[in-house]
């Protein structure tokens, strides 16, 4: 089945959905905070999150958007919190699913397969696409890029911000297109992000903003990737 990471805080709760999924043959992880699900999540990549809102250290929301940050895993939010603003916003911001308590194990099981199997239907419809720019090339299947074949040391947000522009070559992207596309996050704000990524994405390609070579800055619009003159 699949392997599932249970973000809930109350102990009891937490106790009887990770029996109920483990029951159904799933390999479930439990956790109590944000800050372990964030870990979590960056050193073991689990098939699906099962999110909590009212965490003790975060609030489930602002825990979505930086799970947004870091994985693309499907997260269905798990809370006694109905209002349809609420939900809606969710939804936007990254959430694949909304379960609203109580429910039953069968239930949420039902809905783990049914964000499975859409997910799964999403990878195979889309074929994995091999960009090149000059003598960049980024492979989106393999997760990989080499500049004069020479392979990249990218972390997982370097590439996603390089794939990403790779995928629109010329076009100026926006550093609020970035956010929300990238980094999955609807607020603004977020600029040092993308400068510090931008910069070590530029270290790497073996140029600077002083003199760019790929990663053209657009002053006040955002930001392009071309092939070198």
């Amino acid at each position: 089945m699949a392997t599932v990471l249970l973000v809930e805080d109350d102990h009891v709760v937490r106790g009887a959905m990770l029996r109920s999924l483990a029951d159904r043959g799933h390999a479930v992880h439990a956790v109590g905070t944000a800050l372990e699900a964030l870990r979590r999540v960056a050193a073991e990549t689990p098939d699906l999150v099962v999110l909590d809102l009212g965490l003790p250290d975060l609030d489930g929301s602002d825990a979505l958007r930086m799970l947004r940050g870091i994985t693309d895993v499907p997260i269905i939010i798990a809370t006694a919190r109905d209002d349809e603003q609420t939900v809606v916003r969710l939804l936007r911001a990254g959430a694949d699913d909304y379960m609203v308590k109580p429910f039953t194990g069968a239930h949420l099981d039902a809905r783990i397969a049914t964000v499975l199997r859409r997910v799964g239907r999403a990878s195979r419809a889309a074929q994995p696409a091999v960009y090149e720019v000059g003598e960049l090339r980024v492979d989106i299947g393999e997760r990989s890029a080499a500049l004069a074949d020479q392979p990249l040391a990218l972390t997982r947000k370097e590439f996603d911000l390089l794939a990403y522009l790779a995928a629109r070559p010329g076009r100026v992207v926006s550093r609020r297109e970035l956010l929300e596309e990238v980094w999955r996050q609807p607020s603004v704000g977020e600029d040092q992000t993308i400068d510090v990524h931008l910069y070590w994405l530029r270290r790497k390609l073996g140029e600077s903003a002083a003199k760019p070579r790929y990663l053209r800055t657009v002053r006040g619009v955002g930001f392009r990737l071309v092939a070198p003159d």
